[in-house]
């Protein structure tokens, strides 16, 4: 005969069962690790405004957002939003470039920077490196141009980002646009 509570245990097990597998996709830090979406959309004429107008709006990965320890690739990519942030408000200052199809090439380019050296700091490390890191040339750029978690640079609601350190390395060449 079955006991009662051999039964309802049975249940609650199934139920738990069936109850986690649905949500496993949702939890998506599940296991504390830090929400970084990446890769950042290719700047084009129809992204341009939000990129130079929406700036702050975006997130900035500061050393506290991350664990003391463990979630180095996070914070790489962190890193790289960051360093490219900066630069796209150096593109999008008029210091550099001044007409919208220069400002156009000058975010096109610190685009290409930022992410390149994302890889060569994957690489840098013992880990397998980001995918689109394998990649070489126009590959590499289609690669990081798809499944975009804001190819729009929407701003993210109620949210102004903290003053991060200006990152310096990034010289627009306007001979290349």
């Amino acid at each position: 005969m079955t006991s009662t509570g051999g039964l309802v245990g049975f249940w609650m097990v199934a139920l738990l069962t069936v109850y986690g597998a649905n949500l496993g996709e949702t939890q998506k830090n599940s296991l504390n690790e830090p929400d970084v979406p990446f890769p950042p959309a290719c700047p084009t004429a129809h992204n341009l405004a939000a990129i130079c107008h929406h700036g702050q709006g975006r997130p900035r990965y500061t050393a506290s957002f991350f664990p003391a320890s463990g979630a180095s690739h996070f914070r790489r990519r962190g890193n790289a939003i960051n360093r490219l942030e900066s630069w796209f408000s150096l593109c999008c200052s008029g210091q550099v470039a001044q007409q919208t199809n220069q400002i156009l090439c000058c975010a096109q380019q610190a685009w290409k920077q930022a992410l390149s050296q994302f890889c060569v700091e994957e690489y840098a490390t013992m880990t397998l490196p980001y995918e689109c890191c394998e990649s070489k040339g126009d590959a590499r750029w289609t690669c990081f141009d798809s499944e975009l978690p804001n190819p729009n640079y929407n701003p993210t609601p109620g949210y102004t980002a903290p003053q991060v350190p200006e990152e310096l390395g990034f010289t627009f060449n306007a001979n290349a646009c």
